[in-house]
């Protein structure tokens, strides 16, 4: 991992990396032209003039890759490996600087709660300084390193949020301790925080496998954060306005949760429904395809059929990827199949190459789809499929979508299966998505995520905003329209 790659190593690995792209990416220059993608990979091949590490190597190449302006695109780096004796260390001790909770806003970093109070940092305080290096540095740095889709502009606030701690940790490793330089109520102080030990009883929980219930289960629950993915509720006490939560489309157990959650809002005589998907990076396709079957009373289309640069890009997929040697042997017999079925559903039309996916195929709606009034939640950190989903409701006009716009592209992505190529010199990854996946709808070519038809401010600048902005417009809009119901009668 530290070891310096030669220049002519690290150049051949600079035109691998574009040389794949236009091999698997099916629209590469959707956001960026040929001659200003060639002018950048250029450029980059000449200012490699010394040695680097693959992780120096790649704050220099993801930037290029990042310029693409596609949000699934991002360059991976090459993880320290540590041996057995320290993983076996790093499980007796508690996270560093994940048992405080942070808000980035703008190149600012701020403590949002600190339960714990570790190093007796107060709530609001901001953090300037990380082992002498500005955090608003290490932000700005960091900021280059992925992108959204086109010329989306509220996604990236949300993702840098998310990402800041594993980017410093990738450059960084597993510290057991960091200097803060940190300021609160205009007093400047210094604070050493360091890696807490694990009492012998936090050990023995994490250790113990939590019994989860047919219900947690239908829901998604997450052992380790002790949440739900998926929930619905009433917001009402007479029922009228049901509302679902729905954090990720990870397809575990959705078909059963939708067909029991419908069930249950038909009982009740629900009129409103609220589609909560804010903060949704995306998922299956196979689950918002089952979910707008609900949403729906027509026979519908839900994308387009995926597009792909050949016939044998399908192919192409990691089949073993991630799998140990014991699963690859037990797997290897399929493998012949899994080329044949995936050559078997291409096909080309007009010079062009697609896939035949399932979502791509017209679909009956569920017999106890909803056909109330529907609002679909949404900010910028609503991305890929929860995109597709909102830009498909909302060009048949079916809901009502209120909040921020989208991160994912109104007009579809690239994504769907990779081929995750491994740089040969650096080792340096990069999953490119083979299919270019489009909601059936009239493109509106923007290269803008899905505009609301009701645009409210979330209040991110708001470090503590305990308010629900969003939720709260949508609940007075269904009160208003009660209102003016009642006084027509």
């Amino acid at each position: 991992m530290d070891k310096d790659i030669p220049v002519s190593k690290l150049r051949k690995d600079i035109d691998y990396t574009y040389e794949k792209l236009q091999k698997f990416h099916p629209n590469l220059y959707w956001y960026i032209s040929k001659e200003e993608l060639d002018y950048k990979f250029d450029s980059l091949k000449t200012s490699i003039k010394k040695p680097l590490t693959p992780n120096q190597f790649y704050f220099r190449l993801a930037p290029v890759v990042a310029s693409i302006n596609e949000g699934h695109l991002r360059l991976r780096s090459v993880g320290k490996k540590y041996s057995k004796t320290e993983q076996k260390e790093f499980k007796t001790k508690k996270p560093l600087f994940a048992l405080m909770d942070y808000k980035i806003i703008d190149d600012r970093l701020y403590v949002k709660d600190n339960k714990e109070n570790l190093g007796k940092i107060k709530a609001g305080t901001e953090i300037l300084k990380i082992n002498d290096e500005n955090v608003s540095d290490l932000i700005k740095k960091y900021r280059k390193l992925y992108s959204s889709d086109g010329e989306n502009k509220t996604f990236q606030k949300y993702f840098i949020n998310l990402t800041f701690f594993n980017y410093y940790t990738l450059e960084n490793g597993y510290l057991d301790s960091v200097k803060l330089k940190t300021v609160c109520d205009n007093v400047i102080a210094e604070v050493d925080l360091k890696r807490q030990k694990k009492n012998p009883k936090e050990i023995t929980e994490e250790n113990v496998l939590p019994k989860v219930t047919a219900d947690q289960k239908l829901q998604d629950y997450d052992t380790v954060s002790k949440s739900y993915n998926r929930s619905l509720k009433f917001l009402k006490s007479d029922s009228s306005v049901a509302y679902i939560k729905i954090k990720s489309f990870s397809a575990s157990y959705a078909k059963k949760f939708y067909d029991q959650t419908f069930r249950k809002i038909k009982y009740a005589k629900s009129e409103y429904l609220i589609l909560d998907i804010r903060d949704n990076l995306g998922g299956s396709l196979s689950e918002i395809n089952t979910l707008y079957s609900y949403l729906t009373d027509d026979r519908f289309t839900l994308i387009k059929a995926p597009e792909m640069t050949s016939k044998t890009s399908g192919m192409h997929q990691n089949y073993f990827r991630g799998q140990s040697v014991f699963t690859s042997v037990l797997s290897a017999p399929g493998y012949p199949f899994f080329l044949a079925g995936n050559y078997f559903l291409s096909s080309k039309k007009d010079k062009r190459y697609y896939f035949r996916e399932f979502a791509s195929r017209p679909t009956k709606p569920k017999g106890n789809a909803f056909k109330g009034k529907i609002y679909v939640l949404v900010n910028g950190a609503s991305f890929s499929a929860s995109s597709i989903i909102s830009a498909k409701l909302k060009y048949e006009k079916r809901a009502v979508i209120v909040g921020e716009e989208t991160g994912g592209a109104n007009d579809g992505t690239v994504a769907g299966v990779n081929n995750t190529v491994t740089l040969p010199n650096s080792h340096l990854t990069l999953p490119i998505g083979l299919f270019l996946i489009r909601p059936n709808i009239e493109f509106e070519n923007k290269s803008r995520g899905v505009i609301p038809n009701y645009q409210v401010d979330p209040g991110f600048d708001d470090i503590f905003g305990t308010e629900d902005k969003i939720l709260k417009w949508t609940l007075d809009d269904i009160d208003f329209r009660n209102t003016v119901t009642h006084k027509m009668k």
